[in-house]
């Protein structure tokens, strides 16, 4: 039945967007965020639609309808978690300005003997980048890095372009419009480096 066949799918996706992050070198890097929820979501919509229920369990019915509605779009933003890990992807362990500990999951290009991303100026903010010491997760082991926050635009574009050529799923995601093809003005880049000495 159909119903089932994509509650399957639903489940299976759910998975492996915790699976797919086996793939990197290193310590596991839980899924966290939107892509957990959305991990979770189709997991248990999957579930709720694989399982067989009996014909009697009126009230199953509309909450069958209402999981095959929104199924569509769970299945979307878990494939986007998944298809995201499948390239590249490195933490940057940070300080926030609250004091907390946060792990930021980041594609990354290399130029000028620095590794740069971009990111919305108000979550650089949150994650004190204006220049902070952080610890960078790259080919399996972590390493002291200097962290710059970089407005001006030229980098900004440039990074954003050199990504684009880069990440396959970036493009994909341009061409369904789910990235700009252009960064916004609220964009800003972060300039990675060694920690010197």
């Amino acid at each position: 039945m159909a119903r089932r066949a994509f509650g399957w799918v639903l489940v299976a996706v759910g998975l492996a967007v915790f699976a797919v992050r086996f793939q990197h070198a290193g310590p596991y890097a839980p899924p966290g965020g939107g892509n957990l929820r959305a991990a979770l979501l189709a997991l248990a919509l999957g579930a709720w639609l694989v399982r067989d229920w009996r014909p009697g369990a009126g009230w199953a019915r509309p909450a069958t309808w209402l999981a095959l509605a929104a199924g569509p779009v769970v299945l979307f933003f878990a494939l986007y978690a998944v298809l995201a890990e499948l390239e590249e992807v490195v933490t940057l362990r940070v300080a926030t300005v609250d004091g907390e500990r946060a792990d930021l999951r980041l594609w990354i290009v290399d130029r000028d003997g620095a590794a740069w991303a971009t990111m919305r100026g108000a979550k650089a903010e949150r994650h004190g980048l204006g220049e902070a010491r952080a610890e960078l997760l790259r080919g399996g082991s972590f390493e002291c890095v200097v962290v710059r926050r970089v407005e001006d635009r030229e980098a900004v574009v440039a990074t954003h372009e050199q990504r684009q050529q880069k990440y396959r799923v970036q493009r994909l995601a341009t061409a369904l419009g789910v990235m700009p093809r252009e960064p916004s003005d609220e964009m800003v880049a972060v300039r990675i480096e060694p920690c010197p000495g």
